[in-house]
């Protein structure tokens, strides 16, 4: 007889596999939200006689309104279930997305960006939750993998989806776009996705309840650990993506089509890198692939600094920088076990935590790339050299790979 310890156990192969579609088609939700205009950043720039940072600002409004949202939407899914909060909060991406649509201006562009961020995070977030509702040790390592490769391949592939859009379109048709695939999430979540959390094992209403909650998440030291260690690789990997398209068409002279081919190159790194860490995690600990995923990262990055005050060419510079997404790849899915495993009853506030820290430190740091300037590759990669210096000290005097204890079964 085959004992179901989690709810997902006993979940056929048929529906588990649409779990991985619909789920995965709201954890793009967000990466898509974010991303998708990239290529179109030049012409934003000329349209609204703007500055390239000026630009640059469109993107962390996207990021704070991101970061914002999951805060609210994981504790809220811990108290009413999480169907609810998917279906307003990307009702309201919707409505966010035909605003951007027709904006009359960069302010008006910035504030609806916000809300587009806020009305996203329903989709990563209460994904996030809902697997961790349905599984646990092995299983719940396979299953975020899984998400994390859509979460990791979607702000690459976005701007290639993008720049082909911009063949079609004018930028604005890129959030018509959106609106339309906001649609189609909200229709998938009310005809696919079944409560996994219901009224007996939801959160008391109450506020101790909810501080109670952050307070169980914030005094687990392995969690705030891995919450650094996520929050500054997307930090990293966020510097790259803000930059990239001033950087490859605007330096180095890339067409938007080139530059969307780049991102689909990169983005076999991030597949690459996902795989393989979900494969390995079977026969090392997660924690231990962090520690060497950390190294691996700071060394690419301050590769991509070196080849490029070497002038050493346009290859030079992307080999290292694939290493580095690759390295991304390794890292996303690792993080969100480590950071779940222990917090069943309050996944939806942990993984709202681990969210809102990735983007609100992205939205924090990203800009810094433009501040310095986007004359060369050195900014960006200075800036991913020290997001990734401190997710190295931190897997080291914060988790302490060496106290976390292995995944059950």
């Amino acid at each position: 007889m085959t004992v179901v310890v989690h709810p997902g156990d006993s979940l056929s192969i048929r529906q588990r596999l649409v779990y991985i579609l619909v789920l995965g088609a709201l954890t793009a939700l967000g990466p898509f939200t974010v991303d998708l205009y990239l290529p179109a950043f030049p012409v934003l720039e000329h349209e609204f006689s703007a500055s390239s940072a000026a630009i640059q600002l469109t993107l962390t409004a996207t990021a704070v309104g991101f970061g914002f949202g999951q805060l609210i939407v994981g504790p809220w899914s811990d108290r009413v279930g999480r169907r609810l909060p998917l279906i307003l909060a990307t009702t309201l991406h919707v409505f966010a997305s035909v605003a951007v649509a027709i904006s009359p201006n960069l302010v008006w562009l910035g504030v609806c960006r916000v809300l587009q961020g806020f009305g996203a995070a329903a989709g990563g977030v209460v994904a996030m939750a809902l697997v961790r509702d349905l599984f646990g040790g092995l299983p719940l390592v396979r299953m975020l993998s899984r998400l994390s490769l859509v979460n990791g391949l979607a702000p690459i592939l976005a701007p290639v989806i993008g720049s082909q859009l911009l063949r079609i379109f004018d930028w604005r048709g890129i959030f018509w776009f959106l609106a339309g695939y906001g649609i189609l999430v909200v229709v998938a979540t009310i005809l696919f996705i079944v409560e996994t959390l219901p009224p007996a094992r939801r959160a008391d209403r109450g506020h101790a309840t909810v501080f109670e909650r952050y307070r169980a998440i914030l005094k687990d030291r392995v969690f705030i650990g891995v919450a650094i260690i996520s929050g500054m690789t997307f930090s990293g990997l966020f510097a790259y993506l803000s930059s990239s398209s001033f950087l490859f068409q605007q330096v180095y002279g890339m067409s938007a089509q080139e530059f969307g081919l780049l991102f689909g190159i990169n983005s076999i790194g991030v597949v690459a890198g996902v795989q393989v860490s979900a494969r390995l995690a079977k026969y090392v600990g997660p924690q231990w692939i962090l520690a060497v995923a950390t190294g691996l990262l700071v060394l690419t990055a301050i590769a991509i600094v070196v080849t490029d005050s070497m002038e050493l060419g346009l290859i030079a510079v992307l080999i290292p920088l694939w290493l580095f997404i690759t390295t991304c790849g390794f890292i996303f899915p690792l993080v969100q076990v480590l950071a779940l495993a222990n917090h069943p009853k309050e996944a939806g506030t942990a993984a709202s935590v681990l969210g809102a820290l990735n983007f609100g430190l992205a939205g924090a740091i990203s800009p810094i790339v433009g501040v310095l300037g986007i004359q060369s590759a050195i900014p960006m990669g200075s800036v991913m050299a020290v997001t990734a210096a401190v997710s190295v000290i931190s897997i080291w005097l914060v988790v302490r790979p060496w106290t976390v204890p292995p995944l059950v079964r």
